[in-house]
C-alpha cells in the first residue's frame, strides 16, 4: 500500500508498540486530560480535579481499547510543576498505559520527567515535546532526566506545508539532531495541524516524514473541527461524523498514532479507527506486509469461534 525510503522503525513505549509499515501495528489512539477547559478540572494551577470522574475517563478509554484492539496513552496536559505532580501521580496509579508529559514551559516538563522518574515508570514516559522553541538549556535538561522517548513537532513557522515539515526536523541543526543531542533515543514525530484544510497537508507530512525518517509519525486532526466554523454550524451527529473523517483520513495515510483529544471522546474513535484498521491491515497482507499484533482490530474483531 505504501512505499517508503526509509526502514520503518518500532519503538516499545510501556506495553505499547508504535511505528513500522501500515498493517504492521494498530494505530495507537492518544486521549488527552488534565487540558485547558477540560470540565473536570478545577483548578489548573494546584492540580485540583474530580478523581471520580477522571478515574472513570481514563478505565474507559482502557475498556474501549480493550475491546476494540486498538491501543492507547495517555496525554497529560498540566500547567505547573505542582500540577504536574498531582496529575502525574493519580494517572501512574490508575493506569499502566504510556504518558505523555505536556505542559506549554519546558521547566514544568523537566519537573514531570523526573516526577516519573521518582514514581518508577519511565519506561512509559514520553516528552511532550521538542519544538522549534527548543534551546541549549532544555537539551541540557533533557538529557539530564535519561528520558528515552520524545514527541517532535514537525511545526515549522517558516514553512507549515509538508516540505517544511520535513525541513525542520531533518536538516543539519534540526529537531531530529537536536533531540538527539539531548539523549533520545525513540523519536516520535508529530505533523501538525492548523486549521480544517490543512488536515490533508498534515497525512501528507505524516507520509514524507516517515519516508525520510522511518520514525513512527502521527498528528492530531480532531481538534480543528470543533474550531471550524463550517462544521460548528452543522448538527452535533455531522461533528462527530466529521471528527471520524479526519482521524479515518489520517489513518489511512500511514500515521501510527492520532491524538483525539479529550478522554471524552472515547467511545467515538476507538470504534471508528478500529474499522478502519482492520482495512488496512487486511489489505497490507497482499503487499507481504505481516501484523506484528495478535491483539490488534483484525483479531479482535473477527475472532473465529473456537
Amino acid at each position: 500500500m505504501f512505499e517508503y525510503g526509509a526502514k520503518q522503525r518500532v519503538f516499545r513505549i510501556g506495553d505499547v508498540e508504535i511505528g513500522g509499515c501500515p498493517g504492521e501495528l494498530p494505530v495507537v489512539l492518544i486521549g488527552s486530560i488534565f487540558h485547558e477547559g477540560h470540565g473536570i478540572v478545577e483548578d489548573r494551577s494546584i492540580g485540583k480535579f474530580d478523581e471520580d470522574r477522571a478515574r472513570k475517563l481514563i478505565l474507559r478509554q482502557e475498556r474501549a481499547s480493550k475491546k476494540t484492539g486498538i491501543p492507547c496513552m495517555l496525554d497529560v496536559v498540566s500547567e505547573t510543576e505542582v500540577a504536574m505532580e498531582r496529575n502525574l501521580s493519580f494517572v501512574a496509579g490508575v493506569t499502566d498505559s504510556p504518558i505523555l508529559v505536556n505542559a506549554t514551559n519546558a521547566e514544568v516538563r523537566i519537573h514531570g520527567i523526573e516526577h516519573a522518574k521518582d514514581l518508577g515508570i519511565m519506561d512509559r514516559i514520553v516528552y511532550d515535546s521538542i519544538n522549534y522553541r527548543i534551546d541549549d538549556r532544555e537539551i541540557e535538561m533533557i538529557g539530564d532526566t535519561g528520558v528515552e522517548a520524545a514527541l517532535i513537532q514537525a511545526f515549522n513557522p517558516r514553512n507549515p506545508m509538508p516540505a517544511g515539515m520535513v525541513d525542520i526536523i531533518c536538516k543539519s541543526g534540526g529537531l531530529l539532531e537536536r533531540s538527539e543531542q539531548a539523549g533520545i533515543r525513540k523519536h516520535i514525530l508529530f505533523a501538525p495541524v492548523l486549521d480544517l484544510p490543512s488536515v490533508g497537508s498534515a497525512a501528507r507530512g505524516v507520509h514524507l516524514l516517515k519516508s525520510r525518517t522511518g520514525y513512527p509519525t502521527g498528528t492530531a486532526p480532531v481538534g480543528v473541527v470543533g474550531r471550524s466554523k463550517v462544521v460548528g454550524s452543522m448538527s452535533p451527529l455531522a461533528k462527530q461524523t466529521s471528527r471520524s473523517a479526519v482521524m479515518a483520513l489520517c489513518q489511512a495515510g500511514g500515521a501510527d498514532f492520532l491524538i483525539y483529544g479529550s478522554l471524552g471522546r472515547a467511545g467515538q474513535v476507538f470504534p471508528a479507527c478500529a474499522v478502519v484498521d482492520t482495512g488496512i491491515t487486511y489489505a497490507a497482507r497482499a503487499n507481504g506486509v505481516r501484523s506484528r499484533s495478535k491483539s490488534g482490530p483484525l483479531n479482535t474483531l473477527f475472532q473465529r469461534p473456537a
